[in-house]
C-alpha cells in the first residue's frame, strides 16, 4: 500500500517508475477495510486469518467490487 497527496502524484508516481496505477482508496475506506479485515484486536488468541470467501465478503461488504478485488 502506498499512500499520495493527490491523483496528480499517483500518475507522475506511476508514470517514474513505469508502473500501472492499481486502485485507489480514501483515507475513509483504508480504515473501514483495516477494522473490517482485522477486527477488534487481531493480536486476541482467538484470531485468525480470513478464508477467500469472508475475504470477498469484507470487500464486497465495503463495496470494493472492480475485478482488482476478485479473489
Amino acid at each position: 500500500m502506498l499512500l499520495f497527496r493527490s491523483e496528480e502524484h499517483i500518475r507522475a508516481w506511476s508514470a517514474r517508475w513505469n508502473q500501472a496505477e492499481g486502485e485507489t482508496l480514501s483515507l475513509d475506506q483504508i480504515w473501514g477495510l483495516a477494522r473490517a479485515w482485522y477486527g477488534e484486536d487481531r493480536r486476541a488468541e482467538g484470531w485468525r486469518r480470513k478464508t477467500k470467501d469472508e475475504a470477498q465478503t469484507v470487500f464486497g461488504g465495503l463495496g470494493l467490487s472492480s475485478s482488482f478485488w476478485q479473489l
